[in-house]
């Protein structure tokens, strides 16, 4: 069992502009993740996918390995598919999605979402961590529910469950769960995403995981004890960053 991460990156982001090279702690942001995964040694190899050259020149001189793909991609999972499907990557068994804009991803969740799959119990893999209960009306952050085995049974950015009795928060009978961004994929069941037509219910929440669920291929969510890891979606966000860069390396 061989295991590929793949980091997709583009620049068209509106809120950021020139996301992936924008610098935190002077270097590239889309470098820090690929620096950040590579550190886990949870790949066999590890790859940047993007459609613009100055993203793959910067990666490549931090000494990234890097791939161009289509510029006609609409989603991460669509560019880690093209990918995957490459000849150089096809001995590859478990593919991970880490998005490009998460520096501060946690192993626990990287590991966990890539040991769903490797370990063949399910076909996709992803993560969440236990949550406050106060994120439940942030449409910004996305939830999950999960059945007895593990597998979501749902995600929403609605404050999913629902708690009618206050009394099964408080003997923690239930707990709310963040959904973690890190998405690790069969060969065949990657394939089989990207082939679905997209689902109304993914176009409502905005949530492309819903397309697969949808369809009935089973996602197993792997819990990260370890705080959420926030994307870097904004100039405030990026100044944050930057702020605990020293912090965070230092910790790590």
């Amino acid at each position: 069992m061989r295991t590929l991460i793949v980091i997709p990156a583009r620049l068209a982001a509106v809120r950021l502009p020139q996301k992936p090279l924008r610098l935190l702690g002077g270097a590239p942001l889309v470098t820090r993740v690929w620096e950040r995964v590579c550190a886990m040694n949870i790949a066999d190899r590890c790859v940047v996918a993007t459609d613009e050259a100055e993203v793959a020149e910067a990666a490549r001189a931090a000494g990234a390995e890097s791939v161009m793909t289509s510029k006609g991609h609409v989603s991460g999972t669509d560019r880690v598919a093209e990918v995957a499907a490459m000849p150089e990557f096809a001995d590859f068994t478990t593919i991970v999605n880490v998005q490009g804009d998460e520096p501060f991803i946690g192993r626990q969740a990287v590991e966990g979402a890539a040991s769903m799959v490797s370990s063949g119990k399910f076909p996709l893999g992803t993560a969440a961590s236990p949550a406050s209960w106060k994120i439940a009306d942030n449409p910004n952050v996305v939830k999950v529910v999960l059945g007895s085995d593990g597998r979501a049974l749902y995600f929403s950015r609605a404050g999913i469950p629902f708690v009618r009795d206050r009394d099964a928060v408080q003997s923690n009978e239930i707990q709310m769960l963040q959904h973690i961004g890190v998405y690790a994929y069969s060969r065949e069941a990657l394939e089989q995403w990207v082939s679905l037509p997209p689902h109304p219910l993914e176009n409502t929440e905005r949530l492309e995981q819903l397309r697969p669920l949808a369809a009935g291929i089973p996602i197993g969510v792997a819990i990260a004890n370890e705080p959420p890891a926030s994307g870097i979606d904004t100039e405030d966000d990026l100044a944050a960053a930057n702020a605990r860069w020293q912090e965070f390396i230092a910790g790590r």
